[in-house]
This record gives C-alpha cells, sequence and structure tokens, in this order.
C-alpha cells in the first residue's frame, strides 16, 4: 500500500513539529550540564566530538518522524495501534534518557533508562515490519546510534 503524500501532508507537519518539540527538550536538558557537570566526567577516549549529537540527532529525529507517519498512514491496519503504542513508548523512554543523564546528572539512572530504550526501539521496529518495512529501516540508524550511545553511557558509568 503507498502513502499518499497529498492525503496526509497535514499529519506529517503535526508529526515532524512534534518531534522537533521532543529533540528541543532532549536539548535543553542536555544544555544544562554539558559545560559544566560532563566535561567533569571521565569519559572514554573514543567518544565523538561533542558537536557530533547535533546533527546526527536531527537526523535520526527526521527519519523517525517520516518512520511514524508513514505507520500512521496506514491506521486502518490491525497492527498499527500497537506499532504506535510501542513507537511512544520509546520516544518517552528517549526523552527520559536526557532527563535522567544530563538535567538529573545520573549517569546510572541514564544507563538503565537507555538500556530499556534499546529493547523497545528493537520492539518497535519489529513492529513497524509488520505495517511498513521501509518504516521500520528507518529506524535502524536509530537503534545503531542508540547501541553506540549505551556502550558510551556505559563506558561513563564504569569510568566513575
Amino acid at each position: 500500500m503507498k502513502v499518499d503524500i497529498a492525503k496526509h501532508w497535514k499529519s506529517f507537519a503535526l508529526i515532524f513539529i512534534f518531534h522537533a518539540a521532543v529533540q528541543a527538550f532532549g536539548a535543553w536538558c542536555t544544555f544544562t550540564s554539558v559545560s559544566d557537570w560532563y566535561p567533569s566526567l571521565n569519559r572514554p577516549e573514543w567518544r565523538p566530538p561533542n558537536w557530533v549529537f547535533g546533527p546526527v540527532w536531527t537526523l535520526l529525529y527526521i527519519m523517525m518522524a517520516v518512520a511514524v507517519w508513514r505507520v500512521w498512514a496506514r491506521r486502518s491496519q490491525r497492527p498499527v495501534q500497537f506499532a504506535l503504542g510501542a513507537y511512544g513508548v520509546q520516544l518517552l523512554l528517549n526523552s527520559l534518557w536526557s532527563v535522567c543523564f544530563f538535567y538529573c546528572r545520573s549517569v546510572s539512572v541514564g544507563l538503565i533508562d537507555i538500556a530499556l530504550l534499546w529493547i523497545a526501539i528493537g520492539v518497535t521496529l519489529a513492529a513497524f515490519w509488520r505495517v511498513d518495512r521501509t518504516a521500520s529501516l528507518l529506524l535502524a540508524p536509530y537503534w545503531a546510534w542508540v547501541s553506540f550511545a549505551s556502550a558510551l553511557n556505559f563506558a561513563i558509568w564504569r569510568l566513575n
């Protein structure tokens, strides 16, 4: 089933704006600690420079918005409700990670959250696959990046 872009452009605009707001919230939580607390932590040498995170997350959020929009556009199909529910859970966990790690300055709670997030993304990816394989594939780089971020969070936890 092909998604009719012209028919669903308003929903895409709303989904895109919502994702931009979620990203902005995460960025705000991050900026509360990135200049003072985060540099004081022992961090692995293999971590990327701070400037990499913004562009990567921006691209991932765009891909996430397109993916969930493609699934939402097929909301008349039976497995869509579960897929959208799973997506909502992972998006909540995604937002909570910035709160836990940066705003609350808790590496350990951030590690617990990102582990749950990684699982939730996997469930979402599988649920999206049943509805729209392109949407599922759009989430694959996000899962890969969260895998890397999980390893980084674990390394920071271990070093501190």
